[in-house]
Protein backbone atom coordinates (compact mmCIF):
# COMPACT_ATOMS: atom_id res chain seq x y z
CA UNK A 1 0.00 0.00 0.00
CA UNK A 2 1.42 3.56 -0.74
CA UNK A 3 1.50 6.72 1.45
CA UNK A 4 -1.20 8.24 -1.05
CA UNK A 5 -3.57 5.46 -0.84
CA UNK A 6 -4.08 5.61 3.21
CA UNK A 7 -7.24 6.55 4.10
CA UNK A 8 -8.50 7.68 7.76
CA UNK A 9 -10.14 4.94 9.26
CA UNK A 10 -12.71 5.48 12.38
CA UNK A 11 -13.75 2.19 13.40
CA UNK A 12 -10.09 1.07 13.44
CA UNK A 13 -9.36 4.76 15.79
CA UNK A 14 -12.16 3.40 18.08
CA UNK A 15 -11.11 -0.09 18.19
CA UNK A 16 -7.08 0.89 18.93
CA UNK A 17 -7.79 3.34 21.41
CA UNK A 18 -10.04 1.03 23.00
CA UNK A 19 -7.34 -1.95 22.95
CA UNK A 20 -4.32 0.75 24.24
CA UNK A 21 -6.88 1.88 27.42
CA UNK A 22 -7.02 -2.21 28.51
CA UNK A 23 -3.38 -2.50 27.53
CA UNK A 24 -2.40 0.77 29.62
CA UNK A 25 -4.62 -0.67 32.61
CA UNK A 26 -2.71 -4.01 32.27
CA UNK A 27 0.18 -2.16 32.71
CA UNK A 28 -0.95 -0.47 35.73
CA UNK A 29 -1.18 -3.27 37.14
CA UNK A 30 1.76 -5.06 36.43
CA UNK A 31 3.70 -1.53 37.47
CA UNK A 32 1.56 -1.43 41.01
CA UNK A 33 2.73 -4.98 41.63
CA UNK A 34 6.35 -3.75 41.11
CA UNK A 35 6.80 -1.42 43.64
CA UNK A 36 8.35 2.16 44.26
CA UNK A 37 10.56 1.28 41.54
CA UNK A 38 8.31 1.07 38.84
CA UNK A 39 6.33 4.26 39.43
CA UNK A 40 7.13 5.42 36.35
CA UNK A 41 5.98 2.79 34.51
CA UNK A 42 2.55 3.15 36.23
CA UNK A 43 2.53 7.18 35.55
CA UNK A 44 3.46 6.53 32.32
CA UNK A 45 0.45 3.49 31.40
CA UNK A 46 -1.61 6.11 33.35
CA UNK A 47 -0.72 9.09 31.01
CA UNK A 48 -1.62 6.65 27.90
CA UNK A 49 -4.80 5.37 29.83
CA UNK A 50 -6.26 9.37 30.21
CA UNK A 51 -5.59 10.49 26.79
CA UNK A 52 -7.25 7.32 25.17
CA UNK A 53 -10.37 7.85 27.46
CA UNK A 54 -10.65 11.42 26.78
CA UNK A 55 -10.24 10.50 23.38
CA UNK A 56 -12.58 8.06 23.33
CA UNK A 57 -15.22 9.91 25.03
CA UNK A 58 -15.15 12.09 22.07
CA UNK A 59 -16.42 11.49 18.51
CA UNK A 60 -13.29 13.09 17.47
CA UNK A 61 -12.22 9.36 15.68
CA UNK A 62 -14.74 9.78 12.93
CA UNK A 63 -12.07 12.22 10.76
CA UNK A 64 -8.61 12.63 10.64
CA UNK A 65 -8.55 16.88 11.02
CA UNK A 66 -11.40 16.75 14.38
CA UNK A 67 -8.84 13.77 16.24
CA UNK A 68 -5.79 16.08 15.03
CA UNK A 69 -8.01 19.13 16.70
CA UNK A 70 -9.02 17.10 19.68
CA UNK A 71 -5.50 16.07 20.56
CA UNK A 72 -3.96 19.71 20.28
CA UNK A 73 -6.84 21.16 22.74
CA UNK A 74 -5.65 18.25 25.19
CA UNK A 75 -2.20 19.32 24.57
CA UNK A 76 -3.09 22.72 25.11
CA UNK A 77 -4.51 22.36 28.68
CA UNK A 78 -2.41 23.84 31.35
CA UNK A 79 -2.75 20.62 33.57
CA UNK A 80 -3.97 16.90 33.25
CA UNK A 81 -5.38 15.64 36.30
CA UNK A 82 -6.10 12.06 36.90
CA UNK A 83 -6.32 8.94 39.46
CA UNK A 84 -3.71 6.93 40.63
CA UNK A 85 -0.74 9.02 39.67
CA UNK A 86 2.70 9.36 41.52
CA UNK A 87 4.46 12.30 40.12
CA UNK A 88 2.05 15.02 38.80
CA UNK A 89 4.77 16.29 37.48
CA UNK A 90 6.23 13.27 35.55
CA UNK A 91 2.40 12.21 34.75
CA UNK A 92 2.11 16.06 32.57
CA UNK A 93 5.24 15.11 30.99
CA UNK A 94 4.75 11.58 29.91
CA UNK A 95 0.99 12.79 28.82
CA UNK A 96 2.28 15.07 26.84
CA UNK A 97 4.87 12.99 25.15
CA UNK A 98 2.07 10.74 24.13
CA UNK A 99 0.12 13.42 22.60
CA UNK A 100 3.20 14.30 20.29
CA UNK A 101 3.06 10.61 19.66
CA UNK A 102 -0.23 10.61 18.59
CA UNK A 103 -0.37 13.68 16.72
CA UNK A 104 2.55 11.89 14.82
CA UNK A 105 0.29 9.38 13.76
CA UNK A 106 -2.46 11.28 13.23
CA UNK A 107 -0.82 13.21 10.21
CA UNK A 108 0.98 9.68 9.06
CA UNK A 109 -2.20 7.75 9.14
CA UNK A 110 0.11 4.97 10.61
CA UNK A 111 0.04 2.93 13.83
CA UNK A 112 -3.85 2.39 13.97
CA UNK A 113 -3.75 -1.32 12.81
CA UNK A 114 -1.83 -2.04 15.44
CA UNK A 115 -3.90 -3.47 18.22
CA UNK A 116 -1.81 -5.73 19.95
CA UNK A 117 -1.27 -5.16 23.95
CA UNK A 118 3.00 -4.27 23.29
CA UNK A 119 3.59 -2.29 20.27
Amino acid sequence: MTEASKQWDGAAVRLWLEKRISAARADQVAAERGGRGEQDDCDKAAAEEMVCTLLKSQAAADSQSAFAEALKSLLDRDDHVWRGVYDDGRFDRHVRTYIRKLLKMTKDIAGFEHIRRFQ
